[in-house]
Formats: C-alpha cells, structure tokens, sequence
C-alpha cells in the first residue's frame, strides 16, 4: 500500500510516517521512487503506536525495542534454518544433538 493508504489504516498523519521512517522504525519497499508498505509494514506500525501512546515510551526507548525486534526476528529466521539443517541430518546425527539441547 502506499503512503496516504497506510496513514488512513492507522489514522496519522505523513509526518508521523516520515518520522517513523527517518528513523527506521518502518522500512518500507521502494517502486518508481514510490514507498509501498506491506501487512508486516502496518503490525509493525501499530506497535510503535501503542509504544509512543498508551505506553508512553519515548523516542530513545522505541529505538531500543524495534532493534530488539529485528534482532528477534533475525535470531526466529536462523532458528528456522538450523531446524532445517538438523532435519537433513540421519536420525542418529538428529538424537545427539537433541539430547545435547536437552542437557542445556
């Protein structure tokens, strides 16, 4: 969706948007010069919402939680590969590395 469409979703105005952008918060795609945001774009957006409204977190404390949440959607993808690659394994190679997971 473009700008003016995401702002009416979640009722801000292009400012805020290009606030949130300048500072990361939202990295939207770019087409023809133009910012397209995605589902991912507007859930994301809604947390910064409840994180600067109802919470009141400020400027400094939402930067910190949009790394955190990259850093935990980073860690989730390489959890994911790893599975995959312990799935690959014989079943044997997959036992000694779950009974070395469940040691921990």
């Amino acid at each position: 969706m473009k700008d003016t469409e995401f702002c009416s979703n979640l009722e801000i105005e292009i400012a805020v948007l290009d606030f949130w952008v300048d500072h990361h918060w939202l990295v939207p795609e770019e087409q023809n010069g133009m910012r397209i945001f995605h589902e991912a774009d507007l859930a994301r957006a809604r947390l910064i919402q409840d994180l600067v409204g109802p919470m009141g977190v400020n400027v400094d404390g939402v930067d910190v939680a949009m790394r955190l949440l990259d850093q935990i959607h980073g860690l989730r993808g390489r959890l994911t590969v790893l599975m995959e690659a312990i799935r690959t394994q014989d079943q044997d190679v997959q036992r000694r590395i779950l009974a070395l997971i469940d040691k921990e």
